[in-house]
C-alpha cells in the first residue's frame, strides 16, 4: 500500500470510528438527544457498529488499523515499522475531524447542554479536572487509582490486539469481511466486560484526539480536559500491544 492511501484511508477511517463513537456518547448524555440516558449497553454497541464502519471504510486503502496500538503490535509482529508514522498520523488527524463533526452533528445540543443552568453551576463548581461533556469526546476513570486505570488499559487492548493478531491465523479471516466484523464484536465485548472502570480506551488516536478537540471547542462551561490523565489510555494501550504482540510471536 502507498503512503498516501494510508495516510487518506486511515484518516476517513479514524474519522468515521470518532463520529459514530463519540456520536452515541453525545446522544446518551446531552440534554434534548432522543437517546439521552440509554445506557452503556448503547455505547458499547455503538462504538462497536463504529468501528464496523470505519473498518469497512477504509480496509481497501490503508487495511483499517484506525488505531495506533494495532499499527504498533502488527509492527512488532512483522518488524516492518516504515509506514507506522504515517499510520499514526492519519488516526490522529481522523480522531480529530471525527470528533469535531460530533460537536456540528450536535451543536444544538451541546448549547441546551451547556447552557443548562444546572450543568453551569456543576461546572463552575465542581473539583473534577473532567468538565462536564469530556466523555463524550474522550475517556476517564470512575475511581482514579493510576495503577489500576492504566492496568485495566492495558488488558483491554492487550485481549484486542492479540485477537486481531490470531484472526491471521485461520486462512483468508483477516482480510474478510467476517474478520472485520469479529472485531467489531471483540470491540463490544471489551466494553461490556473491561469499560466500566476506564471507558475502554484501548485506541491512543482515539482518546487524544477528541480531548484535544475538547480544549479547542467554544463550549460554554465546559470545564477543563483532564491533562493529568490524559497519559493513560495512550501509554496503557501501546504497553498493552506491545505485550499481545509478544505474547503472540511465543506462543503462536
Amino acid at each position: 500500500m502507498s503512503s498516501d492511501k494510508i495516510f487518506i484511508g486511515e484518516t476517513i477511517g479514524t474519522a468515521i470510528l470518532i463520529l459514530l463513537g463519540a456520536g452515541v456518547c453525545a446522544a446518551v448524555t446531552l440534554k434534548s438527544s432522543k437517546a439521552r440516558n440509554a445506557g452503556w449497553v448503547a455505547i458499547a454497541f455503538g462504538w462497536g457498529f463504529a468501528v464496523l464502519t470505519g473498518a469497512y471504510i477504509s480496509g481497501s486503502l490503508s487495511g483499517a488499523h484506525l488505531n495506533p496500538a494495532v499499527t504498533i503490535g502488527l509492527a512488532i509482529d512483522t518488524g516492518e515499522w516504515s509506514k507506522v508514522p504515517v499510520y499514526l498520523a492519519g488516526q490522529f488527524l481522523g480522531a480529530m475531524i471525527g470528533a469535531a463533526l460530533v460537536w456540528v452533528a450536535y451543536y444544538g445540543q451541546f448549547q441546551a447542554h451547556m447552557n443548562d443552568p444546572e450543568i453551569a453551576a456543576l461546572a463552575k463548581n465542581s473539583d473534577s479536572p473532567a468538565g462536564p461533556v469530556l466523555g463524550i469526546f474522550s475517556t476517564g476513570p470512575e475511581i482514579r487509582n493510576t495503577v489500576q486505570n492504566l492496568a485495566t488499559e492495558i488488558i483491554g487492548t492487550f485481549v484486542l490486539v492479540l485477537f486481531i493478531l490470531t484472526l491471521g491465523l485461520t486462512k483468508g479471516l483477516a482480510v474478510s469481511g467476517t474478520g472485520t466484523m469479529m472485531v467489531a464484536f471483540v470491540v463490544v465485548g471489551i466494553g461490556l466486560s473491561l469499560g466500566g472502570p476506564t471507558g475502554y480506551a484501548i485506541n491512543p488516536a482515539r482518546d487524544l484526539g477528541p480531548r484535544i478537540v475538547h480544549a479547542l471547542l467554544p463550549l460554554p462551561n465546559k470545564g477543563g480536559s483532564d491533562w493529568r490523565y490524559a497519559w493513560i489510555p495512550v501509554v496503557g494501550p501501546i504497553v498493552g500491544a506491545a505485550l499481545a504482540a509478544g505474547l503472540y510471536k511465543i506462543a503462536f
